[in-house]
């Protein structure tokens, strides 16, 4: 990892918890929703996160750097290796896998008058529970925050490391 790496990595996860607040912005607001565009009621939306693949661990990185395997003896090889700006090496961390349905069955209200009831006089109504809609706005919004600080935590490292050079 080079020395933004921390700053590549906290922002795909700021990306990443972004949406999910979005998403959930998204599923509170359409929790009466009772007909879409496919014609049933809305259904809740869940981010589905997954680990980047960030290549190999950092024994084989040091090996590939020297020039030796890491299958058979232990690694003589010690040589730093370094990323580029623009390299094809994926920083650790998290991108959104998909943007997934729940599978859960609508909630079914009696309310013969509404538009859109049965001939039984039930109306389909999104799954949606405002408590774990609002728990899951909160666990992103906190996410995002601690990613955020890292980011700053990152900067101060390198500005004084950047003073520490200059004098």
């Amino acid at each position: 990892m080079n020395m933004f790496g921390l700053m590549e990595t906290s922002g795909g996860a700021m990306q990443a918890e972004r949406m999910r607040a979005e998403v959930v912005a998204a599923n509170m607001a359409n929790a009466e929703t009772t007909r879409t565009a496919s014609g049933g009621p809305y259904r809740r939306q869940q981010v589905v996160f997954a680990a980047n693949q960030g290549g190999s661990g950092f024994l084989d990185s040091m090996n590939a750097a020297s020039g030796t395997s890491t299958s058979g003896t232990a690694s003589a090889g010690l040589l730093p290796t370094v990323s580029l700006p623009g390299s094809s090496t994926v920083a650790p961390g998290v991108h959104i896998a998909g943007v997934i349905e729940d599978p859960s069955a609508p909630l079914k209200r009696y309310d013969p008058g509404h538009p859109d009831a049965g001939p039984d006089g039930y109306v389909s109504y999104p799954d949606i529970n405002p408590l774990t809609e609002m728990v899951d706005l909160m666990g992103a919004t906190r996410a995002y925050g601690l990613n955020g600080s890292a980011v700053q935590a990152e900067k101060g490292m390198i500005s004084s490391a950047l003073e520490i050079a200059k004098s």
